[in-house]
């Protein structure tokens, strides 16, 4: 058995879409999404939409549950000139999506068990199993894992919500984060120099015979089109989003701008397989792990 684990959406259709075209190569038998699907983005109608017509099972985030209800957890301090903004990008998706959008939304679960085999489960949650707004990083205390978790040995564990790829082990377990398919970063960029990465990040887990893999990947997305939909879609406060995400454009042009560059890039790209053309444009298995039973 084979499961696509995605996370952190963020109302990008962009780059979810990007990685539902890597998931037609991997012969997946089950997708998962681990939460904050809609919220935030330029494309929560689009992402919906396509969520509705995965049927896939879909946890209930922080963010898309602020999306719904207007009410926030105050897990995580937000100044006031930044909470306006985000209410004007609420009350603009919520504008965009239909009754039947935000009744989808509402279905979304607290968790997911997922039988594995005869033996393994996956449990799926966006932050714990407890709370969306619980926070796990490489670095959270181990006891403090544990009590969020209470692992058992043959559960695997999963959530999203910290937009980072990794690994906890804990013992004969593990609890991993597929990433962010909207919005992946680097936690440990300066303040003033924070942007966006240009792909979208998730996981494929597998089980065969007792033995479980975990693989992460990362799909570049077009992010000239993303600049596009940002500026044709009327969501408010844009500016920001298109000035993250432009510096990956000037830096495409001053590389296409070189004569050696180019020429090798052309050289390439004519000799290359429709294939092998696919391979080149994503990042694949940046972690693999092994667990024996």
């Amino acid at each position: 058995m084979r499961i696509a684990v995605l996370s952190d959406i963020h109302g990008n259709y962009v780059a979810l879409e990007a990685v539902l075209d890597d998931l037609k190569h991997q012969q997946v038998d089950q997708i998962v999404c681990l939460g904050d699907a809609i919220q935030g983005g330029p494309q929560p109608a689009e992402v919906a939409a396509k969520l509705r017509e995965l049927g896939c099972p879909v946890i209930m985030g922080n963010a898309d549950d602020w999306l719904l209800k207007g009410v926030d957890s105050e897990a995580e301090p937000v100044s006031e000139a930044r909470r306006a903004q985000m209410e004007d990008v609420r009350n603009w998706q919520l504008s965009r999506l239909s009754a039947d959008d935000l009744a989808f939304i509402g279905s979304f679960q607290p968790t997911f068990r997922l039988a594995l085999d005869e033996k393994f489960s996956l449990l799926c949650y966006h932050g714990s199993p407890q709370s969306f707004d619980h926070v796990i990083l490489p670095q959270t205390p181990e006891d403090e894992v544990r009590q969020y978790l209470n692992p058992e040995q043959h559960t695997i564990y999963t959530g999203g919500h910290t937009h980072m790829q990794f690994v906890r082990h804990l013992g004969r377990t593990f609890h991993f984060n597929p990433g962010s398919i909207g919005f992946a970063y680097r936690h440990d960029h300066p303040e003033d120099q924070f942007r966006p990465d240009p792909w979208a990040e998730y996981a494929l887990l597998s089980v065969n015979q007792g033995l479980l893999s975990l693989e992460f990947r990362r799909v570049h997305f077009d992010v000239k089109r993303l600049i596009e939909v940002y500026r044709s879609s009327g969501r408010p406060h844009s500016e920001s989003a298109l000035a993250q995400y432009q510096s990956y454009v000037l830096e495409e042009q001053a590389i296409a701008r070189s004569p050696v560059v180019e020429s090798n890039q052309m050289c390439r790209a004519d000799s290359a397989e429709p294939e092998e053309r696919h391979r080149q444009s994503i990042l694949t298995t940046i972690h693999q792990t092994t667990v024996f039973a």
